[in-house]
């Protein structure tokens, strides 16, 4: 099997057509028709279905494209890994990091890895594990670090790092603030995040397990970005970690609701895969996540 086979195949399908893809290689759209009628000979299936308008992945090249993508992030990798222990201090390190680690660690870790490896790209995701699952299995994410769920995948090994603390949050001024029990939140309308891949299994047992009616989750949401925004501009109510209150950012637009039961919190982890070596850049990016991990910056 030809690597540039696997290239044009990768190409086609995350540009839907043959001309795009042959405008994104600079190669002929000919040349790209030939290496993936050979690939589909040689597989002996149809990866593509044809159409007036482009084309489309079948079943098959569904599931061709998700080892496909594997190969040539490993083989990417494989050429960062190389000339970095070779001295050429470039390439890519893709991370994802949920709100804490992006508050409580990155400022640290991001001046000892510019310190080290200043032309390698950062590329920085901010989410939670269930948002880019996949793409860590197969190689497009090296690293995660933020809060995980019990049953991890076996290609992934989870490491802990410290434990972190949730409060609910709801915008300054929030009618409810003076609440001190979940009972006088029983009302209210949230939104909720997940570590998992159902959010309400995070929420609604703080009020099931207690007879309370079950919350009226109206939104999820899947960034910092969109949290703060909602929070901020509406009545909604949250379950975030503390640092989303002590943060000067975040501080004058926010504050947390302290109720008198305790909220439960995965601790924050790093995520990678198992057997799979990252590069000297990834690797170190990791380890000052460590460092930064054993006295991490609450503000």
């Amino acid at each position: 099997m030809k690597l540039n086979a696997l290239r044009d195949f990768v190409a086609v399908a995350e540009r839907g057509s043959l001309r795009a893809a042959a405008r994104q290689l600079g190669i002929t759209q000919p040349a790209i028709s030939r290496n993936i009628q050979e690939l589909e000979k040689e597989l002996g299936v149809a990866l593509f279905e044809r159409r007036a308008r482009g084309v489309c992945l079948t079943p098959m090249g569904e599931v061709f494209l998700r080892r496909s993508k594997a190969v040539r992030n490993e083989l990417q990798r494989a050429q960062d890994e190389l000339d970095q222990l070779r001295g050429q201090l470039h390439g890519q390190v893709r991370v994802c990091l949920s709100s804490v680690p992006h508050m409580a660690l990155l400022p640290q870790v991001l001046r000892a890895f510019r310190q080290r490896y200043p032309d390698v790209q950062l590329d920085l995701i901010d989410g939670l594990l269930p948002g880019i699952l996949e793409e860590l299995k197969n190689g497009t994410v090296d690293v995660y670090v933020g809060p995980t769920f019990d049953d991890l995948p076996p290609e992934l090994a989870g490491e802990p790092l410290f434990d972190s603390h949730r409060v609910i949050v709801a915008r300054r001024g929030h009618p409810l603030a003076g609440a001190r029990s979940l009972a006088e939140l029983s009302g209210a309308e949230w939104v909720t995040s997940s570590v998992t891949f159902r959010a309400e299994e995070e929420l609604v047992p703080l009020f099931v397990e207690r007879g309370l009616p079950r919350p009226r989750v109206v939104v999820q949401a899947h960034s910092a970005f969109s949290f703060l925004f909602l929070l901020a501009h509406s009545d909604l109510l949250m379950v975030l970690p503390s640092q989303w209150t002590q943060t000067p950012l975040f501080r004058q637009a926010l504050q947390r609701i302290d109720v008198a039961e305790t909220l439960d919190s995965p601790p924050i982890n790093i995520v990678t895969r198992l057997g799979m070596p990252l590069t000297p850049a990834a690797d170190y990016f990791c380890d000052m996540v460590r460092r930064a991990a054993q006295h991490p910056d609450m503000p």
